[in-house]
């Protein structure tokens, strides 16, 4: 008796193994929000930065503690949970939205929960899961990039307060933040023991925005230079141990680089999934241009590609969810992941010719907003060398 043939069916979606129908309605809820609430202001808010209430929106519908938990107002989600946020988020179209959430989320949030006492999480971390306290993440400084240890900003013993001074760049929800955790130096004779994190509130005397920065992309984000002078923060708004935040730092990172990594493919798909249709509508020589053998070749490579990274994401992020500390994958995947979406996003404006170049169909936003990945959170040259020095090197 000969057995049936399975027919291949290239329409079907099968969810991944670490995904549960619980994460797939959450990708649900989060996915029509962006589409319905957040996507029709995309190119309003590239021009004034998306405002304040959209952070709080978020907080009331239960998405910025997803993995936070419940005690804070969180969900007490696992670590997937914020894998399906960053991928469901790429629906508002607006990367600078995005990574203003991300900062608020993923990059300031999670030192807080770590390394905040008790009376630091009951204001800082339940407001920033209600929406109620914005965040910002001070690390970066004029002279201070992927080169942590060079930091500059010196916290000084006084009482029982530590004196601040020095200055942070580049910082992400920098004009609009309530609180920063901020990086400091406050022993300049320890090396890497002489680090030292504080979160600190913006309404404090010495605290002042230098300046507004203007970018290449991410403009729906404000983005700006800070200047500490004098400030005096209390004692009791260390995060962690006195000269452990290099090292809190560094596990910060990693988790930011995991989401980095799962943001890019996101993006990269909506723009190639919007460039699939515009390829089948698009006329060219009496046929859609998708017919044609160059177009069609390098739709197949990007899908490729696109998916070989999200294979990638998905493992490191299960070994994260399992408790281990991948620093190897991690890098790996931030780096794939922000050259692979930055390489698919410059395909697709290619492929839509002129229209690519104009703001009509989004694509450019895409291209501008995808670049700022390979830089952030750690330059490509940063995690070769990184991946490198894991191998011995």
């Amino acid at each position: 008796m000969e057995s049936a043939t399975i027919k291949p069916d290239f329409a079907a979606s099968t969810r991944h193994f670490i995904f549960t129908e619980e994460h797939e309605q959450l990708r649900e809820t989060i996915e029509r929000f962006a589409k319905t609430e957040l996507a029709p202001n995309a190119a309003e808010w590239e021009e004034t930065t998306f405002p304040d209430s959209v952070i709080k929106r978020m907080g009331d519908l239960g998405f910025l503690g997803l993995t936070q938990p419940e005690e804070y107002g969180g969900q007490g989600g696992d670590y997937f949970t914020s894998v399906v946020r960053a991928e469901a988020m790429a629906y508002s179209n607006s990367g600078g939205l995005n990574m203003g959430i991300a900062v608020q989320t993923d990059m300031a949030m999670p030192p807080i929960a770590k390394f905040g006492s008790e009376e630091i999480k009951q204001k800082y971390l339940k407001g920033a899961i209600a929406g109620d306290i914005i965040l910002a993440l001070g690390i970066t400084e004029p002279d201070a990039g992927s080169d942590v240890a060079a930091i500059k900003t010196r916290a000084v013993r006084d009482g029982d307060d530590y004196v601040i001074n020095g200055s942070k760049v580049f910082i992400t929800n920098g004009l609009r933040a309530d609180a920063i955790v901020l990086v400091t130096k406050t022993d300049d004779s320890k090396g890497f023991e002489g680090f030292t994190l504080f979160i600190v509130d913006t309404d404090t005397p010495g605290f002042a925005v230098s300046r507004k920065l203007e970018k290449l992309g991410m403009h729906a984000s404000d983005t700006a230079e800070l200047a500490f002078t004098d400030m005096r923060v209390p004692a009791g708004n260390m995060l962690g141990e006195e000269g452990k935040g290099f090292y809190n730092i560094m596990w910060e990172l990693q988790s930011e680089r995991m989401v980095a990594a799962c943001a890019c493919v996101a993006g990269a798909q909506r723009v190639l999934d919007q460039t699939m249709e515009y390829a089948k509508e698009r006329q060219a020589f009496g046929r859609p241009i998708g017919k044609f053998q160059a177009i069609r070749h390098k739709i197949a490579a990007m899908s490729t590609k696109l998916e070989a990274a999200r294979q990638l994401n998905y493992y490191t992020a299960w070994l994260v969810d399992q408790g281990q500390y991948p620093v190897r994958e991690i890098s790996q995947a931030k780096l794939f992941s922000s050259q692979v979406g930055c390489e698919i996003t410059d395909e697709c404006l290619q492929i839509h010719g002129g229209w690519g170049y104009m703001k009509e169909y989004g694509v450019e936003r895409a291209w501008r907003d995808m670049r700022l990945n390979r830089i952030g959170a750690g330059t490509d040259e940063v995690m070769l060398d990184v991946i490198g020095r894991s191998y011995g090197f």
